[in-house]
């Protein structure tokens, strides 16, 4: 077989020389018109129908492209990024990853794997269009995406090699069909979701979102057996109905188990005379409600600490200890009392990073912390998600480690934060939850919920999350 490919080759080559009309057409233009960002694609060898393939669906930098059987997996859709001058970086939907010529190899039969995003010209690819079929060349090396010896197994790899024509390096774009039309996690306007486990399904408590100013008054709870299709479990508290010291703006809240009882942590208002916002806690025997409340007056009341008292969110360790979290304009960090309704004002920390606005969040990998939270207004189609680590649940917090999730205009995503994040049990796939405007005409108080995937890096620290139109498949 390389004896073939090799005439082949010579055989373009005597053609293009001679200035055929084949070689024009084995060669057209590049277009950039051929593919559109934002969209995801299948790319399927012309030559043995299989799929281009991140090995085993990893994610980690490194992974060989292959071909495979189209299962219609994430690792097999990939989008082309414009890194200008007629090139693509082509984006890997799964990882977040870019097809990158491995090891900056200018040799035929080199490696392409995935690779963080770095722009370098080993990650970016002409398209050359004919025919109906693309031929991905690489900038830096001058060669095309191949089969490598034109094989038709599922697992082969797929190499560089001097562009030829030939059927094993054209391909076809086939555009992901449900990108058609952006779907949310959740139908309907909320936000502010909290995402969690307990016995055996996930749970989601949002704010219910769509009124002016945020004057919502009911919490709902949906649960989910594989984080795509979700049960409605109705309204589980009502702050004007339920709540002596409040009458609306039932925000962003958070929720917690213990010895069979759940707690839920909401922040509310009044709609006239002192409007600020205080938190509370109800509880129910059940983490589908109905919620009653636990004090009859605020855990958090208004005043109490810097800023608004809202956003509540709960970590609990391995130990059982749980920790509230809460505050837009600073974040306010406390052990729990045993009785999940109290705890020490004199053991509360505040922690004020460069840019926090609210939304804190905490989770535990490994034996490090990741502190989470919300910058920019809600309002904003920037508002974003950075984060912090400690070895402790309290902090000290690093300084901020870069931001982990914000707007996609190319998709129309935008105002992506007030995230929350929960692992699959006994494994090392994490979720995030968060929510974006509702596309395509939302603003701040018309949002909705997404769920996507959030990785870690080798070193620990948080992939930036690829936010998609309509979320993931089915757990």
């Amino acid at each position: 077989m390389p004896q073939l490919r090799r005439r082949l080759a010579l055989l373009v080559s005597a053609l293009a020389a001679a200035g055929t009309v084949l070689a024009i057409a084995l060669f057209a233009v590049p277009s950039a018109s051929a593919v559109e960002t934002g969209v995801w694609y299948k790319i399927i060898s012309r030559h043995s129908g299989l799929a281009l393939d991140i090995r085993d669906g990893s994610t980690e930098p490194g992974a060989e492209l292959n071909q495979w059987n189209d299962t219609g997996a994430r690792n097999q859709q990939f989008r082309f990024l414009d890194s200008g001058g007629g090139y693509h970086r082509i984006q890997a939907r799964h990882s977040g990853l870019v097809l990158d010529v491995w090891n900056w190899n200018a040799d035929n039969g080199a490696t392409i794997a995935q690779y963080d995003d770095l722009n370098g010209t080993n990650q970016q690819w002409q398209i050359q269009e004919s025919g109906g079929y693309a031929t991905f060349v690489n900038r830096f090396s001058g060669k095309a995406l191949d089969v490598w010896e034109w094989s038709t197994e599922p697992g082969t790899r797929i190499s560089q090699y001097d562009p030829a024509g030939g059927a094993n390096q054209q391909f076809e774009l086939v555009p992901v069909s449900d990108d058609g039309g952006p779907s949310p996690t959740l139908p309907g306007l909320f936000a502010d979701p909290n995402i969690t486990y307990f016995d055996g399904r996930y749970y989601l408590y949002p704010t219910t979102d769509g009124y002016p100013g945020w004057s919502g008054t009911q919490y709902r709870a949906f649960s989910s057996a594989d984080l795509v299709n979700w049960t409605d479990h109705g309204v589980i508290l009502d702050v004007a109905a339920d709540v002596s010291w409040a009458d609306n703006s039932a925000w962003a809240p958070g929720i917690a188990e213990k010895d069979g009882k759940y707690y839920f942590y909401f922040s509310g208002g009044r709609s006239s005379g002192d409007t600020r916002k205080q938190l509370g806690v109800a509880v129910s025997d059940s983490p589908t409600g109905p919620f009653t409340d636990a004090l009859g007056h605020p855990l958090v009341s208004a005043g109490s600490y810097a800023g608004q008292a809202i956003d509540p969110a709960v970590f609990t360790d391995d130990e059982g200890q749980s920790y509230l979290y809460w505050g837009q304009g600073a974040s306010h960090q406390v052990p729990l009392n045993d009785d999940m309704v109290s705890f020490d004002a004199s053991q509360v920390r505040t922690y004020d990073p460069p840019g926090y606005n609210e939304a804190s969040f905490v989770i535990e990998r490994n034996g490090t912390y990741y502190f989470m939270w919300s910058e920019n207004d809600t309002r904003s189609e920037d508002y974003r998600v950075n984060y912090a680590t400690s070895s402790s649940p309290l902090g000290p917090w690093s300084a901020p480690a870069g931001v982990i999730l914000q707007k996609d205009p190319s998709q129309g995503i935008l105002g992506t934060g007030h995230n929350s994040v929960v692992q699959a049990p006994g494994t090392d796939q994490w979720y995030i939850a968060y929510h974006r405007f509702a596309i395509p005409n939302g603003d701040g108080t018309h949002r909705e919920t997404m769920v996507d995937r959030l990785y870690f890096n080798a070193d620990g620290s948080i992939r930036p999350v690829i936010p998609t139109p309509g979320g993931i498949d089915p757990i």
